[in-house]
């Protein structure tokens, strides 16, 4: 297991009934990199990632 996989298994524990929108959760994360720039570049890669996820070329 990874250290982040903790995280995201607290998320799944806590939230993982919720049902958000993406544009909810595009939202959060400019809070998140606003509250914390250092991670700028992570969570620029996620969204991106999470964004293309259906692109065939990937």
């Amino acid at each position: 297991m990874y250290f982040t996989d903790r995280g995201i298994e607290e998320l799944e524990a806590r939230r993982g009934d919720e049902e958000v929108t993406f544009a909810w959760l595009a939202e959060q994360l400019r809070t998140f990199v606003d509250l914390n720039p250092d991670f700028e570049t992570p969570v620029e890669r996620l969204a991106t990632w999470l964004a293309r996820l259906d692109d065939e070329d990937d």
